[in-house]
């Protein structure tokens, strides 16, 4: 147990070591074709939000209108122009709101495209761990392949003496297939993860490090959490909406003005009579004052309120959610710590053991078998934590899956 205690103050600071990538740097987890993808994301949402944050301001409207005629056999022109707008200006607070409610909607777009992305970038990177982890799961087997060859050869050797049935025998037959057939399955996952992850990334999965995340702590993650962001801002949206909702039905004051155009050529009011042309153009101002009585504004301004409460209380249960999932996952890396002590303990089992039956197969008292049986199987628990210590991280990820800070 001596042993433990520096391995354990090295376990914790292994788990205190920070992802050395930060955010723009899981850029190269994910293809260049996935990348552009939410770049236009990105762009689009930004060019949504500014279109509904100016949609207050009204479009000019631009009117050409040209004919010709000949109802007298005499050609008559008409040409009609006009410019016109009808400018709100003054909604009883519909315009701030309005703007304030575009803001807020870019912001959830921008988060929920952030949380789109996370989830690629941590599918990328748990498939990167997972590949790892497969290399060393088979090395492990190819150890217990070995260390069930050895039984198999000794069971022969005690069969061919007497000292056992062929039952024995057979069994350890049938355990050195069982093995080598894991093996062949941890191959096949192994080559399934990295056709995964060739799917959405481009560079070669051995040439991208993955290293170590560290412990956060609970006020941490719930601070800097991007679902609770997101849904910090879905109740901004909605809150503004419910104000926009209701000034729909309030008075409003809207600015009118107007330019005209008008030209006739040969106009012809009697048959065979005489004809005459005219041209006029004139323009016009104002105001005008409006407000709509709707059977419906009541239904409409109770229904954006319930939307307004139910985001409120949508984002309790978010972190309820939260907190539940930070305490299984801490939970979990806290089982498999215990699981690598354990394998610990074992390793330094069987180097002890090791070491004594070396000695006594120095001395003619064990044979070759007895040492490679103890290698293996302490080599085995040198795997065994390192796979679990793979473990571990696969377990954080799932935080750092929805961490809006740097990591």
């Amino acid at each position: 147990m001596k042993v433990l205690k520096p391995l354990i103050s090295l376990l914790v600071l292994s788990s205190s070591t920070l992802f050395a990538n930060d955010v723009n740097s899981l850029e190269g987890y994910i293809s260049s074709n996935k990348q552009e993808q939410f770049k236009y994301d990105y762009e689009k949402n930004e060019a949504d939000s500014s279109k509904l944050r100016d949609s207050w301001i009204a479009p000019i409207n631009l009117i050409y209108n040209y004919t010709k005629s000949n109802p007298y056999d005499n050609k008559q022109i008409q040409e009609n122009a006009s410019a016109s707008i009808d400018q709100p200006i003054f909604q009883s607070g519909g315009i701030y709101f309005g703007i304030k409610y575009a803001q807020a909607s870019r912001l959830y777009g921008e988060y929920s495209i952030d949380i789109a992305k996370r989830k690629l970038q941590k599918d990328a990177i748990s498939m990167l761990m997972q590949i790892k982890q497969m290399d060393l799961k088979v090395v492990k087997q190819n150890l217990l392949i070995k260390n069930s060859e050895i039984s198999l050869e000794q069971k022969k050797e005690q069969y061919l003496n007497g000292q056992l049935d062929s039952g024995f025998l057979d069994q350890a037959v049938i355990d050195r297939n069982i093995v080598i057939q894991a093996l062949y399955d941890i191959q096949t996952n192994k080559e399934r993860l990295i056709s995964s992850f060739n799917s959405i990334s481009d560079t070669d999965y051995t040439s991208i490090p993955v290293d170590s995340l560290r412990i956060m702590s609970e006020e941490e993650f719930l601070n800097n959490n991007l679902i609770l962001s997101l849904s910090g801002s879905e109740i901004e949206r909605n809150r503004y909406n419910k104000n926009v909702t209701i000034a729909k039905y309030l008075p409003r004051l809207n600015a009118v003005a107007g330019y005209n155009f008008k030209e006739s050529q040969n106009q012809q009011f009697i048959p065979n009579g005489s004809s005459i042309s005219n041209k006029t153009d004139y323009y016009n101002y104002g105001f005008k004052v409006s407000m709509p009585l709707d059977i419906n504004s009541f239904n409409d301004v109770e229904s954006a309120r319930v939307d307004y409460l139910k985001s409120k209380l949508t984002q309790d249960d978010k972190k309820r959610e939260l907190k539940a999932t930070y305490e299984q996952v801490m939970q979990n890396v806290d089982n498999y710590e215990k699981k690598k002590l354990l394998s610990v303990e074992n390793r330094d089992i069987y180097a002890r053991l090791l070491s004594d039956t070396k000695e006594l197969f120095n001395a003619g008292y064990k044979t070759k078998y007895d040492v490679a049986l103890l290698q293996n199987s302490f080599d085995i628990q040198s795997s065994d934590i390192e796979i679990f210590e793979i473990d571990k991280q696969l377990e954080l990820l799932n935080l750092y899956e929805v961490y809006k800070n740097e990591i």
